[in-house]
């Protein structure tokens, strides 16, 4: 195990280092954050000390050591746009998004597995084939277009729930969150349930595969010989051979909710890293835009091996160290 995690956490710091790279020299190739931040009518002069103050005079591989010196201490650099440490913008606005991300995995888990499993121990019956195309349409359906669906009906029609905005936050171990008020939920639901749509047809259409192929299993026609009850057998048997994709590839899709969340973030104006990086990007402040990917690669990282190790303690097949 010792050896296992060390080498999953080199290949991890490579993995960093590389992208940094990538993305350092793809962000600061792209525009000039003088021709934004500086007054069009400054004279040259005053153009040349912008330019100098922000370190964008010095050559490119110079500006990436520079970087790279700086991120390993944990310094992200500094705003453009806001003057202050990237890296303190970031952090303000990641318990927003991880509370959205996690909101709406709970809710792609939470219907995914028993819809999965229904459709997969009846997939000929009318509830199966209903759950089946429902899961087609959210792999199909545009997340910005249900986003405005959504709006348009539970808050323009119905005025239930409100159209933006994170709502009311109560302090949580020291960390702003909104799900412990009534009024905070209520801002919740809408983003939430939008950028779970793809997550809860993935997981549906994942559980009632894997049901489908378990129920076919010598085991579990032994575990009916048994005679144990059908909600026995599938509760105990094939959900937990069932569990180990689905975890999987919930754990990585839940870093992809947080990358990709910026689309939901933006209708919604769900004050979280996606808006934050909308908005740096529309100013070309690199600093935060090259921190938060980096950020959110680590998070990336960090929840890969959190389910390997997860997986590995739910199917006793999986031993890490044969892994090479």
């Amino acid at each position: 195990m010792p050896y296992y995690v060390a080498r999953r956490v080199a290949q991890s710091l490579g993995v960093l280092v590389l992208m940094s790279l990538i993305v350092f020299a793809g962000v600061y190739a792209v525009g000039n954050p003088i021709d934004i931040l500086v007054n069009p009518q400054s004279d040259q002069a005053e153009i040349a000390r912008a330019t100098a103050a922000l370190g964008l005079d010095r050559p490119l591989l110079e500006q990436y050591l520079a970087f790279l010196e700086h991120a390993v201490r944990g310094d992200l650099g500094r705003s453009f746009a806001f003057n202050v440490p990237a890296i303190g913008l970031i952090l303000e606005r990641m318990p927003a998004t991880i509370e959205l991300a996690t909101a709406a995995m709970l809710i792609a888990l939470a219907l995914g597995i028993p819809l999965g499993l229904w459709a997969g121990v009846a997939p000929r019956s009318a509830a199966g084939r209903a759950i089946m195309a429902g899961s087609v349409l959210g792999f199909s359906l545009p997340t910005f277009w249900v986003g405005l669906m959504l709006i348009m009906v539970f808050s323009v029609w119905l005025g239930w729930l409100p159209t933006s905005g994170r709502g009311p936050t109560t302090d949580l171990l020291g960390v702003p969150v909104s799900f412990l008020t009534v009024e905070g939920l209520r801002h919740l639901v809408l983003p939430a349930a939008n950028l779970a749509l793809f997550n809860l047809s993935l997981i549906t259409r994942l559980t009632r595969s894997g049901t489908r192929e378990a129920m076919q299993q010598d085991y579990v026609r032994f575990a009916r010989a048994k005679g144990l009850s059908e909600s026995r057998v599938v509760g105990a048997h094939v959900l937990r051979n069932v569990l180990v994709p689905v975890v999987t590839i919930a754990g990585v899709e839940f870093g992809s909710v947080i990358a990709f969340a910026v689309v939901t973030e933006t209708i919604f104006a769900w004050p979280g890293m996606g808006k934050l990086l909308i908005d740096s990007i529309n100013a070309l402040d690199r600093p935060v835009i090259v921190g938060y990917l980096c950020i959110v690669v680590t998070l990336f990282v960090a929840i890969n091996l959190a389910v390997d190790l997860l997986a590995s303690w739910l199917d006793p097949r999986v031993r890490l160290g044969r892994a090479r």
